[in-house]
C-alpha cells in the first residue's frame, strides 16, 4: 500500500511516497500531476524534470509542446500503477495488449458517450461491432463506460473505432 507523507523528507532519508520504501536516495518527481519524493525503483513512474530531494534548486515547468506528452505519460503511468496496486499488473501481457507497444492515446472528455452514440447511430450492437473490428466485446464495453485506461484497451482499438464510426476520440 502506498504511503503518502506530509512531512519533509529532505535531509537524507525518508520513505518513498509511492511505495513506502525507506531510502536515503529519494528523488522528487511528478507523478500524475503530483510532486512526490520517490525511491530509485519508483522514479521511472515519474515524468518530466527530476531533482534529488537533497537539492535546493527549482524545477522548470513543462513547455507547451511537452504538455500533451506529459499528460499521455501520466495517464499511462496511472493505469499501470492502479493495476500494480491491485496485483493485476500482468494483465497487460495476459490479455494480449502490450501497453508499451499499443499505447492508449489521451482521449477526449466524454469519449465513452461519443462511441455509444456513434455505434447506436450506425445501428450496431456491441457484439456486432466487436466482431467487425475483431475486438473483445468487453473492451468495447469498457470504452463506452469511460474506463479504457483501467481496462487496458490499446490505442489500435481506439483508432479502429474512430475510423469505423467516424468519430473523434483522441485529444489533439
Amino acid at each position: 500500500m502506498p504511503k503518502y507523507s506530509t512531512g519533509d523528507s529532505a535531509g537524507g532519508g525518508g520513505s518513498c511516497e509511492l511505495c513506502g520504501t525507506s531510502s536515503d536516495d529519494l528523488t522528487t518527481a511528478t507523478v500524475a500531476g503530483a510532486e512526490l519524493d520517490l525511491c530509485p525503483d519508483c522514479v521511472p513512474h515519474g515524468e518530466g524534470d527530476r531533482r534529488s530531494s537533497r537539492d535546493s534548486g527549482s524545477r522548470d515547468g513543462d513547455s507547451g509542446g511537452r504538455e500533451r506528452d506529459s499528460r499521455q505519460r501520466a495517464a499511462r503511468n496511472v493505469a499501470k500503477l492502479a493495476d500494480a496496486q491491485t496485483g493485476d499488473s500482468s494483465r497487460w501481457e495476459r490479455e494480449g495488449t502490450n501497453y508499451d507497444r499499443d499505447q492508449l492515446p489521451y482521449l477526449v472528455s466524454g469519449y465513452g458517450d461519443r462511441v455509444q452514440s456513434a455505434r447506436e447511430d450506425a445501428d450496431l450492437g456491441i457484439e456486432e461491432l466487436a466482431d467487425e473490428l475483431d475486438a473483445d466485446p468487453k473492451s468495447l464495453d469498457a470504452i463506452e463506460e469511460g474506463r479504457a485506461a483501467r481496462a487496458g484497451v490499446g490505442g489500435s482499438l481506439v483508432e479502429a473505432l474512430e475510423d469505423r464510426l467516424d468519430v473523434t476520440l483522441v485529444d489533439d
